[in-house]
């Protein structure tokens, strides 16, 4: 093996990118996307797991090194007869090209019981994952964190000094469930807003969170105070599939949810995103719910549990979320021209579905996450209504009083 004269990258918000808040642990450094304050707002153990998983945070440098090296020790939550997710992976990209990635391995795994509420726990080793054979010469070296696993980052090193990457690109704040997060996309860079990122070419904040989409006051906050240039936010399948409110709750606390972005960005292009399509709950409300058949079969798969007939006493389907988030965006657009509302079923829809079935009838496969990346830049960078976002000017929240 090559010997290395390893020069270790900052750990610091200057190469760690894509993170509301880096936690200096015993180990390392762990990336949260969310603020301390709104994980403990929530109170919640899912929302507490997910946002602590990485999902498009990255480590960027600039360097002439031929060769970068990760140490991390990851987290994996899995469950008593539930096939267990696949090993994360790190995604070594350079001047924008991805070019190779690794697997994770080690680390701590807890199984939960899910039958009697009981756990127990495996603790491994620290995963060390060395990319080599770089070429020579300066270049940009990003380094993209596994989507789906809490990881706390031990080091990164590199074989020749190593400088931040100054950045001008327009920011862009995602907020979506947990196919924003990247349910079943294979790699970090296969998520569906990364690939649309990736490919207009914009600085990209992922606040997809696997559960958790659910309209809280305090990741609108969050929303609020980011700086951006471009907001988006996908909202309706975990509301349906957690049961969580009626119609009428759900349209105030949309037009809640919208007026406290507006609160911090009251001008900056923000796109409502209805569900894409989910033949489950199209017409049938939640509460969602594992497929124990499936489950007896060896895979994963969900299923509808609540009744049609209850959606005319108010409960949710995602074809009433869909035409309530267009009227919603409508009727607000007389004062607010800036707002715009992108229809999911034009990322997914329904002919779709008949070439590419939902994996688990709840989220999209690796190819489809590609599809949707496409998609959405092509339609909404390019074409659509952040086209006219200017390079290199990232705007702070507006001052409240």
């Amino acid at each position: 093996m090559t010997e290395h004269a390893w020069t270790s990258v900052p750990l610091t918000d200057e190469y760690v990118r894509g993170a509301a808040r880096l936690e200096r642990t015993a180990r390392g450094v762990a990336p949260h996307r969310l603020p301390e304050r709104a994980v403990s707002q929530a109170a919640d153990p899912q929302l507490s797991m997910v946002e602590a998983q990485p999902s498009g945070v990255r480590v960027a440098l600039r360097t002439e090194a031929t060769a970068v090296q990760v140490v991390g020790f990851r987290s994996r939550v899995t469950y008593t007869g539930v096939p267990p997710r696949p090993d994360g992976v790190v995604d070594l990209v350079v001047d924008g090209g991805a070019v190779a990635h690794a697997t994770t391995s080690g680390g701590s795994t807890t199984v939960v019981d899910m039958a009697t509420g009981s756990t127990t726990s495996d603790e491994g080793e620290d995963f060390i994952l060395t990319f080599d054979g770089l070429a020579p010469g300066r270049k940009d070296v990003e380094l993209w964190l596994p989507h789906n696993e809490i990881v706390e980052v031990v080091d990164v090193r590199a074989d020749a000094p190593v400088a931040p990457v100054p950045d001008a690109r327009p920011r862009w704040v995602h907020h979506g469930s947990s196919i924003s997060h990247g349910s079943n996309a294979t790699r970090p860079t296969g998520v569906w807003p990364v690939v649309a990122a990736r490919r207009a070419g914009v600085d990209l904040t992922n606040l997809g969170l696997g559960g958790s989409a659910l309209l809280d006051p305090f990741l609108a906050r969050t929303i609020r105070d980011t700086s951006a240039d471009v907001i988006s936010v996908k909202t309706g399948i975990n509301l349906v599939n957690a049961d969580l409110m009626r119609m009428r709750a759900f349209r105030a606390a949309l037009h809640g949810f919208l007026d406290t972005i507006r609160d911090g960005h009251p001008t900056t292009p923000l796109l409502v995103v209805s569900p894409i399509f989910c033949a489950i709950h199209e017409t049938t409300p939640g509460p969602g719910a594992f497929d124990l058949e499936a489950l007896a079969e060896g895979r994963v798969a969900f299923r509808a549990t609540g009744d049609p007939a209850d959606v005319a006493g108010g409960r949710l389907t995602l074809t009433t979320v869909r035409a309530e988030i267009a009227r919603i965006v409508e009727e607000r657009r007389a004062d607010d021209p800036n707002l715009h509302h992108l229809d999911g079923l034009v990322l997914y829809g329904e002919e779709d579905a008949a070439l590419r079935p939902l994996t688990d009838a709840l989220h999209p496969d690796a190819q489809t996450h590609r599809i949707m990346g496409e998609r959405f830049a092509d339609g909404i960078f390019v074409r659509g209504p952040f086209a006219g976002v200017a390079r290199g000017r990232t705007t702070p929240p507006a001052a409240r009083g």
